[in-house]
């Protein structure tokens, strides 16, 4: 008697049991017998794959460690999190490449090459050592607007008074 209600006790569980979890145990399930049937002498050596498959169906399904006899389901919930912090560290590296430039400086810049439309990247890049900013001319310190630099010929041309003073020494 106590059997038969054990069996229909897991008859209605199943009844109850989603679709979605049936099929995620049985992935598991599946997965594990893989796992075994692997031929190995001493013990079960698991693949990244392996993992990889836990750690994803643990992530979708959190019920399935229950499921899970092939290794402790500790093991699974360690190997989520190093791959989520693996994964976080990965985004978040450093890239090649110049380092960036903070917007003040940036703004420091522009500000001295608009006072300053004959100076150019060495001269910018000397005032920014004066003031204490050490950085290597790159692209923000070489890019000018051409159509608003004036040479010195045209600016003389519309000041005569300086053609004049340089005369005069």
């Amino acid at each position: 008697m106590v059997d038969f209600l054990i069996k229909f006790l897991l008859v209605v569980r199943s009844r109850l049991k989603s679709r979605a979890r049936l099929e995620a145990e049985n992935l598991v399930l599946r997965q594990q017998v893989i796992v075994l049937s692997r031929k190995s002498r001493s013990r079960v050596w698991l693949r990244n794959t392996d993992r990889l498959i836990f750690v994803w169906l643990y992530q979708l399904f959190p019920w399935i460690l229950n499921a899970i006899s092939v290794v402790k389901p500790e093991t699974v919930i360690r190997w989520h999190r190093r791959g989520f912090r693996a994964y976080w560290s990965w985004k978040s590296r450093r890239r090649g490449g110049r380092p960036r430039i903070d917007r003040e400086i940036r703004d420091l810049i522009r500000r001295i090459s608009r006072e300053n439309p004959l100076w150019g990247a060495p001269r910018i890049h000397g005032e920014l050592l004066m003031r204490g900013h050490d950085m290597h001319p790159g692209p923000s310190l070489r890019r000018r607007d051409r159509r608003r630099t004036k040479t010195v010929w045209r600016r003389c041309l519309e000041t005569p008074e300086k053609i004049f003073s340089y005369l005069q020494w």
